[in-house]
């Protein structure tokens, strides 16, 4: 798996790739033939989002390459050896599509034949980018197919700094390159029909609120291949995703309705995704405090148990997630995401501009937070009053989501009033780390107990715990009544 940042140029056909002397060691240029048979669905579900599937011969990386869409400016590349067949996609790879394919079958749908010339930039034995010169014959299937020939270049980080990628694009584009207009060669053979995207007045509250949806559904599509591959982060990336839309759904309905049964399956695949989550957060959190102990301090097979036996249960939870993300629920869940974006249920509100209407929207958000607050310490019950004051956390984290939502619309303020919220949610949140913590502990310890292993360092981790735990309660009235005071500030 590899991450590419690469900008790409069309030029004419007589075009002349300059000298780069001046940049470094130049090496090259050297001659390939290379030739790539692609897949996709029948209606070119991954054209259509920027994935590409190829199967190619040639060069130096010949097998195949699945890049998934740009993040930040770069994409993913993951790469396999090359099979004997042409028919049948590698399991791994069809597996990180179905996001994208959602069942349909995958087949040849075009096939790139290159000729390219490649020259790189050195510093000594280190390759720091290579510009890939590619004279290009691409032929579509179909029941007519199509030929196209063209010319582009290449020009790829491979190491160092990005300010000399950006110095590479600056004299090929002297010397008569033009930014390309295609993402990838394919989508410029194949010309995939764009997603639609839904019909807002510009400035109002139905572009903003629709954007912003259209954004989070990327970002949890984005983050589908990596579960599955349980990269690091990944899990709780997705499930954010799936909470910011399942917040604003809530927080927007006097813009966006019809959208019960949408929030309903987000819940739904937060909680799938929530298992594994937990456990992640609990093993990492346990770690670092048997990091942090004297060696003496720590005794019996404690280790074991809170890291072994809890990564034997993260990664059933990841089966489970696994089997959850190629399921027909899952799939349907995407489908209604995908109108959501296209096809909106608008309101009449949504035609109103953006300021006048969603600056009302953040007030009532905010609103909650402080009625729950009421609420919970009205309860003279301590156990009860805690457990309410988790619907204080759960209300600040949506006003923090619709507030981060509404900043580039609205401005700075919107910054700033989610910045309180986190404020409150962190704090709310430490307490209640150190809550779950100290009963996954005790419960550990009860199964060492039975087991006969010595359970003192449990003992111990349960008394920091409780101890972080109180320092998070004996600090919440600070950080809430300066949160109140600079939040009327704003609203």
């Amino acid at each position: 798996m590899g991450i590419e940042i690469e900008d790409k140029f069309d030029v004419p056909p007589e075009y002349a790739v300059p000298d780069l002397g001046k940049l470094g060691q130049v090496v090259g240029p050297k001659s390939y033939q290379l030739v790539a048979l692609y897949y996709d669905t029948p209606d070119l579900r991954l054209a259509a989002r920027g994935v590409t599937l190829r199967r190619r011969r040639g060069g130096d990386d010949a097998g195949w390459h699945l890049k998934l869409p740009k993040a930040k400016g770069v994409r993913q590349e993951i790469t396999r050896p090359l099979t004997r067949s042409t028919k049948v996609v590698p399991q791994e790879l069809a597996e990180l599509v179905r996001a994208y394919t959602r069942g349909a079958e995958l087949q040849p749908v075009a096939e790139l034949d290159t000729r390219r010339s490649v020259t790189f930039v050195c510093d000594g034995e280190t390759k720091l980018v290579e510009v890939a010169d590619d004279r290009v014959k691409g032929t579509a299937f179909g029941e007519e197919p199509r030929i196209v020939r063209w010319r582009e270049v290449e020009a790829e980080l491979l190491a160092g700094d990005e300010k000399l990628l950006g110095k590479v694009g600056k004299r090929l584009r002297k010397a008569g390159a033009a930014p390309s207009g295609s993402a990838s060669k394919l989508a410029r053979l194949l010309a995939p029909a764009p997603v639609p995207e839904a019909e807002t007045a510009p400035g109002s509250a139905g572009e903003v609120v629709v954007g912003y949806l259209a954004g989070q559904v990327a970002a949890l599509l984005s983050q589908d291949p990596r579960v599955r591959r349980a990269e690091e982060d990944a899990v709780h990336q997705m499930r954010v995703a799936s909470r910011r839309l399942r917040s604003a759904l809530k927080a927007f309905k006097t813009i966006v309705t019809g959208t019960g049964q949408v929030q309903d399956e987000l819940k739904w695949l937060g909680t799938v995704l929530g298992e594994v989550r937990d456990l992640e957060v609990i093993r990492a959190r346990f770690a670092g405090r048997l990091a942090e102990l004297a060696p003496e301090l720590v005794s019996g097979p404690i280790q074991a148990r809170l890291g072994a036996d809890l990564g034997e249960r993260e990664n059933e939870a990841y089966a489970r997630i696994r089997e959850t993300l190629s399921g027909d629920r899952y799939y349907a869940l995407l489908d209604a995401l995908d109108t959501l974006v296209r096809m909106p249920e608008l309101t009449k509100a949504a035609a109103d501009p953006a300021k006048d209407r969603l600056v009302n929207v953040a007030g009532a958000n905010w609103r909650r937070v402080t009625k729950a607050y009421d609420t919970a310490q009205a309860i003279d019950d301590p156990e009860r009053r805690e457990i309410a004051m988790h619907d204080v956390r759960k209300a600040a984290k949506r006003a923090r989501y619709t507030a981060e939502a509404l900043r580039p619309a609205i401005g700075s303020g919107m910054g700033k009033l989610a910045g309180l919220a986190e404020a409150v949610q962190e704090v709310l949140g430490a307490h209640q780390d150190g809550v779950v913590a100290q009963e996954t502990l005790a419960k550990e310890a009860e199964s060492a107990r039975q087991s006969g292993e010595d359970t003192f360092t449990y003992g111990l981790l349960i008394g920091l715990e409780r101890a972080e735990a109180e320092r998070a309660h004996d600090r919440f009235p600070e950080v809430w009544a300066d949160t109140v005071k600079k939040a009327g500030k704003i609203l």
